[in-house]
């Protein structure tokens, strides 16, 4: 990601936490007094993108999402490590089975 996206990131982050609606000319108002130069097509861009959005909202539900993600995460992770285990194990036991049999390929 680019300094002038992330920029515009947070000038729209800065707008959200203040409560005030994001456009353009607010976000390029926040780059100039950061003293930030930006294409002038980024602010328009991420101030449509966020037109309809709830950003405080967005975010909550992101956090909420991603939390509530790990330890189910590690779940199947835990569970995929005994089967890895057992197949382990049943290709050993193919292979003294051949060996019981008696003969051998080449007898």
């Amino acid at each position: 990601m680019d300094t002038e996206q992330l920029a515009c990131i947070y000038s729209a982050l800065i707008l959200a936490d203040d409560d005030v609606q994001i456009t353009a000319e607010k976000m390029k108002t926040l780059l100039k007094a950061a003293n930030v130069t930006v294409e002038p097509f980024w602010p328009t861009l991420y101030s449509k993108a966020l037109s309809g959005c709830d950003v405080k909202e967005l975010l909550s539900s992101l956090s909420a999402g991603v939390g509530s993600a790990g330890p189910a995460a590690a779940a199947p992770a835990a569970a995929a490590a005994p089967a890895a285990e057992k197949k382990v194990e049943k290709k050993e036991d193919t292979e003294s089975e051949d060996e019981d049999m008696g003969f051998g390929l080449f007898d």
